[in-house]
């Protein structure tokens, strides 16, 4: 499956200097495939060690942090020897190993010559600051799968050449319209972790079978996230942080109007409430990337970090297809597309890990007292709103009474229809929804 994080690693292994580079993401994203898979393509050969996997790689790093050293101990393990000027080295699952995150800065400052990619899952919530080589690495993050992604690793790459390449100027074709939108439904069903795209390919041609065997894949992921947030969160705060991701899906039956509510820890976790309490279960699930948090503002600015508050926020899932699983809904039922409120979550859910994978910038939502903007995008001293429609119908008084008050220079409004265009507001259907977060990022 062609990732787009290899345009970014292209990029960077021309880049001079070069740092080691960092990958970020939560589990089962496909970190380790898409190393391998640049290193395949880049290098003379490609080295990977795994700290998961084998002990005697972090005892390497025990004795100190010379890069020489590891290195030369590195090709016994491997069994080849390791080419600084040609080769790719993988240190894959490298939050096991505090002292190799460190030795990065001593790679960066005595072999810069060496192209060395690390991958860590679960970063933010298994390390110390201390061993976090600030400014001596180059950061990337990978996301689950987009809906570009799906396309290309399912065999469509004729739509995925239409979605990156077409004009949004005017409509799609209605026949590849239609055929997108549907490719689109089944995409929220399977979501973008790789391994369930890769058996939703497999049996794509018999949907019965393939949303079948996704389920199952879905139901086994989902257990090993479980035991990560039970390995890794403390035996205290485990149940907490549990309880409150499998409750995101759950606040779904509060909504009436179809749009996600702000969330509310009342009744999250039996016996406690208000954010003070689940503050910490809250940010282990963002440092785990396994939440998106989208901060809620009732009046517009730039920054719009300086309008937010602490509390006040919506969640969504960080992959679409665990949603819908954790949520009951039946993937016929999603294939059908009349699920009534929760459509519209989904919808939404959707459309903010578009946005997310495509580095648009920091998402908000913006509520008045009777109105709201499911998403504001801040693009250097540009806020774009983006109303999120599930379905055919795209009239928003929400969405004109943000354009009355702060006039914002062009808005975008997501639904099942084609491309349009009124005045200032443009309109384009949810399956573009990662092409305009390129857009907005300042992407062609």
């Amino acid at each position: 499956m062609e990732r787009e994080i290899l345009e970014t690693l292209r990029a960077w292994r021309a880049a001079t200097p070069r740092k080691p580079l960092l990958l970020l993401g939560a589990r089962q994203v496909g970190k380790t495939y898409a190393l391998k898979e640049f290193g395949r393509t880049s290098f003379g050969q490609t080295h990977c060690v795994n700290f998961e996997e084998d002990e005697r790689v972090g005892k390497t790093f025990e004795r100190d942090l010379k890069p020489a050293r590891i290195v030369n101990e590195l090709q016994f393990l491997v069994d080849k020897a390791i080419d600084r000027q040609a080769d790719l080295l993988i240190l894959d699952e490298i939050q096991r190993c505090p002292r190799a995150l460190t030795s990065l800065k001593y790679f960066a400052e005595e072999m810069p010559e060496l192209a060395i990619c690390a991958a860590g899952s679960l970063l933010g919530v298994t390390l110390a600051d201390e061993s976090f080589p600030v400014g001596k690495v180059t950061l990337a993050r990978l996301r689950p799968m987009s809906f570009a992604e799906f396309l290309g690793g399912t065999g469509r790459e004729q739509f995925l050449a239409l979605l990156r390449e077409h004009d949004l100027g005017g409509p799609f074709p209605e026949t590849a319209h239609e055929r997108l939108w549907e490719i689109w439904k089944h995409y929220v069903v399977v979501g973008g972790l790789p391994e369930v795209v890769g058996e939703y390919a497999k049996r794509k041609d018999d949907t019965y079978e393939a949303m079948k065997a996704v389920r199952k894949i879905q139901r086994d992921l989902l257990d090993t996230y479980m035991a990560d947030i039970a390995k890794h969160s403390g035996k205290a705060n485990a149940i907490h942080v549990e309880r409150l991701w499998r409750n995101v899906p759950a606040q779904l039956a509060r909504t009436q109007h179809g749009s996600a509510p702000k969330f509310r820890f009342r009744d999250a976790v039996p016996g406690l409430r208000g954010y003070g309490r689940l503050s910490g279960a809250l940010d282990w699930l963002g440092r785990a990337e396994l939440v998106i948090r989208v901060p809620v503002v009732d009046a517009v600015g730039t920054p719009l970090a300086g309008m937010e508050k602490e509390n006040t926020f919506k969640l969504y899932f960080f992959d679409v297809g665990l949603l819908g699983l954790l949520g009951g809904i039946a993937p016929a039922t999603m294939l059908e597309y009349g699920y009534g409120a929760y459509q519209g979550y989904v919808a939404e859910n959707f459309v903010a890990q578009e946005l997310r994978a495509a580095d648009a910038g920091t998402l908000h939502c913006w509520q008045g007292r009777t109105a709201e903007v499911e998403f504001l995008v801040e693009t250097g001293r540009e806020v774009v709103p983006v109303e999120v429609k599930s379905g055919h119908i795209t009239r928003s008084k929400s969405l004109g009474v943000f354009e009355e008050r702060y006039n914002p220079a062009q808005s975008f409004v997501l639904s099942a229809n084609n491309v349009s265009r009124k005045g200032k507001r443009r309109f384009l259907p949810l399956y573009a929804a990662g092409r305009l977060g390129r857009m907005l990022a300042g992407e062609p």
